[in-house]
């Protein structure tokens, strides 16, 4: 197997991985407030990336890491999760999950600037491409579950995100993929851990079975084994390549959000999303 495949092939597990965290968190923030969620899923996390550096006796990062890891933390452990959870307050899942569309072409951006990556030409346009399907579904009646809020929280979400996984990618390829997303975690847990505690809930008994389900998947699969996936599939098969692959997220993640919240899916929401997925093919051979 070569290392292009290797990557497509685990890249694909972190984005079924990933196509559940935003109904799961749409989930969870039914009974969590957003900013209890964030804190909550990246301590979890980290708690667990602990276990596993220790156990596995991994080296710590270099301090010329750590400003890498810092940018990491900033937009996967913080930003995303974050301005996502906020976003659900305002719209729905299935709504959001098309956004998704748009993080492989903030993928692809960050990964020339910071990954030093040269795609062709025509991989642009196909990019670019799934980005006008995606903010034109937005933008359209077919919005359903919308509103300018909730849609610029979630445009601030893939444009941080983007910069994460092309950061946390970079650093993959010296201290591997499990590694970075576990001492971004941990670089971060003071200060959430902190705000999980101001922001706890008054009462535990009010937070049902659904919501404890939701914060659940994202610490433990969203935040942690995605990554695992996820960032070993961009330092193999290139940032702006296997960065495509998030194109097929929306499509699954809307069948989640039909099956788990028995939200309803509009024509134009499969239509867009269905677009999307084709483009990757054009996307990838391009790369």
């Amino acid at each position: 197997m070569t290392r292009s495949t290797a990557g497509w092939g685990s890249g694909l597990v972190g984005v079924v991985i990933f196509s559940g965290s935003l109904p799961a968190t749409r989930v969870a923030v039914a009974d969590f407030s957003p900013v209890f969620l964030t804190s909550a899923r990246a301590v979890i996390a980290a708690l667990l990336a602990a276990g596993f550096l220790a156990a596995l006796h991994q080296r710590r990062p270099a301090k010329t890491d750590l400003a890498s890891l810092a940018v990491v933390a900033l937009g996967v452990v913080v930003g995303f999760p974050l301005l996502t959870a906020l976003a659900l307050r305002h719209v729905t899942a299935a709504h959001s999950i098309v956004f998704i569309g748009l993080l492989p072409l903030a993928t692809a951006i960050f990964g020339v600037v910071r990954g030093g990556e040269r795609p062709r030409p025509a991989f642009w346009v196909f990019s670019v491409l799934g980005a006008a399907t995606v903010l034109a579904f937005a933008l359209s009646r077919g919005g359903a579950g919308g509103s300018l809020t909730g849609d610029l929280l979630m445009v601030g979400a893939i444009v941080v995100c983007g910069l994460g996984y092309a950061e946390g990618a970079r650093l993959s390829r010296r201290l591997g993929g499990w590694q970075v997303v576990s001492w971004a975690l941990i670089l971060a847990l003071p200060v959430m851990a902190a705000i999980a505690a101001l922001a706890r809930p008054e009462s535990w008994s009010a937070i049902g079975a659904p919501a404890w389900l939701g914060l659940a998947y994202v610490s433990i699969f969203s935040m942690l084994v995605g990554f695992v996936f996820w960032y070993r599939g961009l330092a193999l098969g290139g940032i702006a390549a296997v960065g495509q692959l998030q194109l097929l997220q929306p499509f699954i993640g809307l069948l989640l959000a039909a099956i788990v919240l028995h939200e309803a899916i509009t024509w134009t929401m499969f239509a867009a999303s269905a677009v999307v997925v084709l483009l990757v093919a054009g996307a990838k051979r391009f790369a």
